[in-house]
């Protein structure tokens, strides 16, 4: 095997995939990139065995094979290097591989390519078109909310709902749920799954931040993702997620809006007072005024801040955890947002006040009690 092509230009293909290399692989020769030159086609594949993913790119050829590369020490070099034409050649009898610059030489031992995993085939049972701003935004809505708990797995991704006139994206980790709605993407059939967060996680790196197409196909233990050069595929999480709906409270009727931006910044500056284990704060309610508290026991740190809002309610103490009210609350870009409450003791919904009428987001946070940090 033997290609030219600019260092750039491969760096930044291999990067795109390497998220997939694991660092301790349960196999060894996932520590590798499988290569393969079809005439000016490079193909790049990098696996885990539970998500693979593979770029192609134009080369100049000069003779096909395929050979597995080590993704650290490929990587180290390209990153290493000037931009400038290399020459990559292979041995296939002795899988040796040679880096040729314009200065100098690299050597480096591959493996066989025959030991590389086989890429799953996707029996298509459901295919789906998109944007890759709405993939995107779908998966950015609600890729924070994922659990790492694996004693739970069905948690450990994000439930895609098809429901014909809509489809939902969900994640929840026990103390937050978030479910993004897209009214603009409605699938023929009905159906529900379960993505796991490292194949998420590297679809947002890699989709590019405009209308591109993306293909997404579904099979009975696979999704399968296409777009530009780059495809992945991913095993489906085979486990029942949670009744979520059961969750969201129907009657939360005491509703404050304010401005989110102010509202975050606030967060952030009382829960630095507060239990560095617990990050615990109390915001009191009342006519049109919002009040922020924190305070540390410990080392008798407290802090309070008043701030403007729109809220006729009745007046109410509810304490949150602030680190998972500011994730969700930096996580949206509106300028406005609506509080929903209905008891200190219930979880609170944050909405935001406008929002397109292709989605719908709605972010759902556990109370915590406010006598455990009194």
């Amino acid at each position: 095997m033997k290609f030219l092509v600019a260092s750039n230009v491969l760096l930044k293909q291999l990067s795109a995939i390497n998220g997939v290399v694991a660092s301790n692989p349960i196999i060894p020769i996932l520590e590798n990139i499988l290569v393969e030159l079809e005439g000016n086609t490079l193909i790049l594949t990098a696996s885990d065995l539970q998500t693979v993913m593979t770029t192609r790119l134009e080369v100049e050829g000069f003779e096909n094979g395929s050979i597995a590369l080590p993704a650290r020490l490929l990587l180290e070099t390209l990153r290493s290097l000037p931009e400038q034409p290399v020459t990559i050649s292979a041995d296939q009898a002795t899988f040796g591989a040679e880096i040729s610059t314009q200065n100098g030489r690299f050597k480096l031992s591959g493996e066989n390519p025959i030991d590389f995993p086989r890429i799953p085939e996707v029996a298509k049972n459901q295919t789906i078109s998109l944007t890759s701003m709405v993939l995107g935004e779908a998966i950015a809505n609600t890729l924070l909310a994922v659990s790492n708990d694996d004693m739970r797995p069905a948690m450990t991704g994000v439930l895609i709902q098809m429901m014909g006139d809509h489809t939902n994206f969900v994640a929840t980790d026990g103390h937050r749920l978030v479910r993004y709605r897209r009214n603009d993407i409605r699938p023929d059939a009905q159906s529900s799954l379960i993505l796991p967060k490292k194949a998420l996680a590297l679809l947002k790196s890699t989709l590019p931040a405009d209308d591109t197409n993306v293909t997404v196909e579904f099979s009975a233990s696979n999704a399968f993702f296409s777009f530009q050069s780059f495809s992945l595929i991913c095993r489906i999480i085979d486990e029942r997620f949670p009744e979520y709906e059961n969750a969201i409270p129907k009657e939360n009727n005491e509703i404050l809006t304010i401005n989110r931006l102010e509202f975050l910044s606030s967060v952030k500056r009382i829960s630095i007072y507060s239990n560095k284990t617990t990050h615990q704060i109390r915001l009191k309610l009342s006519a049109n005024k919002l009040t922020l508290s924190a305070e540390d026991l410990d080392y008798s740190n407290e802090a309070n801040e008043v701030l403007a809002c729109d809220y006729a309610g009745k007046d109410m103490e509810i304490g949150f955890n602030a680190k998972l009210v500011s994730e969700l609350l930096s996580n949206l870009s509106a300028k406005f947002v609506d509080i929903k409450l209905s008891e200190p003791n219930k979880a609170g919904l944050i909405i935001p006040s406008d929002q397109d009428e292709n989605e719908d987001v709605l972010l759902l946070v556990m109370p915590v009690m406010l006598n455990s940090y009194n």
